[in-house]
């Protein structure tokens, strides 16, 4: 009798039937529960960071295209399996992605957007199931929608308040392409959207900015600091001497136009500085300060953008091959490999990107001691030494 009234009470917490087992993340469920199905805005305001960084800043604005004009200069090879190919579509593809855009142009904005933003899309478009064009996506005007497992299941573009929704839905038959290529750098504190250098550089850029500000503002005032005219007569000066006085200075004395023109007190008037001169605020040193902070975040050698340093040539020439062993050539790989694993499918084959490091001139040197070295390696096959200097197998 209790094990019949009991029965009902224990069948919610009856072991379920085994389901099959699917391949997922463990930890997708807890990404998807707390934000399935709607966008996850981006924490970071790309429109700050691109008015303040890029275009007021010229220090951030030379480092981001320092960057972004080297990776575009250096030529791709394609990969299939051990061996190159000297002719393909996928070549002829990103050598001219749009009717807008060359090879190079595309390759710098892309890079561009990844160290404004730290954010890249790339859209494909397919005619007849191969694909034809590429284009860049505004990184502000995209938003991450995740699906029921966490990951994106699809892209809002939002323009002048219309939206549209991109699925991640191949492209072509019997292929994974998906549309939109999502290339994001590393961010610890995001899921969805990568952490731009600018946005590191963020107090930095504000100082540096401030130090512009100052300048601009001491030049309009005729390159003097603040101070305060005392006034030593009997009594206080009435509203209309105030009034008259302050306008007067305002007319007369402030803006580049007057700059020099000296100032004529009377009536027991006494002009005294009130604030610090630079030179005393360690002005100069603050500012380079800030100027290196945002070349470091970014990823160039401050020597590079003018910053005073150890100003000789070697250390020019060592500070370039930094730029590009520590920058350029890290970026120019992860986006080859991130392009030529998205598209590769589209052709039904194994495809790579690699970038042509021999046509570096600022690498040269480099590549010519490796070559000096493996040459004079006797115990080397040829096969063995077109392999340590990074070519493929000849094609027979």
């Amino acid at each position: 009798m209790l094990e019949a009234l009991l029965a009902p009470l224990r069948a919610p917490f009856r072991a379920a039937a085994p389901r099959p087992e699917a391949k997922a993340s463990r930890t997708a469920a807890l990404v998807a529960f707390l934000s399935a199905g709607r966008p996850v805005w981006s924490p970071r305001d790309y429109a700050t960071l691109a008015r303040e960084g890029f275009t007021k800043n010229a220090v951030a604005y030379r480092a981001v295209r320092l960057i972004g004009e080297a990776a575009a200069s250096v030529p791709l090879v394609l990969m299939a399996g051990p061996r190159e190919r000297a002719a393909h579509p996928l070549l002829d593809l990103i050598a001219r992605p749009n009717g807008r855009l060359g090879g190079a142009a595309f390759m710098e904005a892309l890079c561009c957007h990844l160290l404004v933003a730290g954010n890249a899309y790339v859209e494909a478009v397919a005619v007849e199931g191969r694909v034809r064009e590429l284009h860049l996506l505004r990184p502000d005007r995209v938003r991450v929608v995740p699906g029921a497992d966490g990951w994106p299941e699809a892209f809002d573009y939002t323009l002048a308040g219309r939206t549209v929704r991109i699925p991640q839905e191949s492209l072509i038959a019997g292929a994974d392409v998906p549309p939109v290529l999502h290339l994001a750098a590393f961010n610890p504190v995001d899921d969805h959207y990568g952490l731009a250098p600018l946005a590191a550089a963020a107090q930095a850029l504000d100082l540096h900015n401030a130090a512009s500000a100052w300048n601009k503002a001491l030049i309009d005032n005729a390159a003097r600091p603040s101070g305060a005219l005392i006034y030593g007569g009997a009594g206080a000066l009435t509203e209309e001497q105030f009034e008259r006085l302050k306008s007067e200075l305002e007319a007369s004395f402030q803006g580049a136009a007057n700059a020099g023109r000296p100032l004529l007190l009377e009536g027991g008037l006494e002009w005294r500085a009130l604030s610090l001169s630079p030179k005393d605020m360690d002005f100069e040193a603050a500012r380079n300060g800030a100027a290196r902070e945002i070349a470091l975040a970014i990823g160039v050698p401050p020597l590079l953008l003018g910053i005073p340093g150890d100003n000789t040539y070697a250390n020019y020439a060592e500070a370039n091959r930094a730029l590009w062993r520590q920058s350029v050539v890290p970026l120019v790989r992860r986006v080859a490999d991130e392009l030529a694993s998205w598209l590769a499918p589209a052709y039904g084959e194994s495809l790579r990107l690699v970038p042509d490091l021999d046509q570096v001139e600022a690498l040269a040197a480099e590549r010519s001691e490796l070559w000096k070295r493996v040459g004079a390696a006797d115990f080397l096959t040829d096969a063995e030494k077109r392999a340590a200097v990074g070519y493929g197998v000849t094609a027979g």
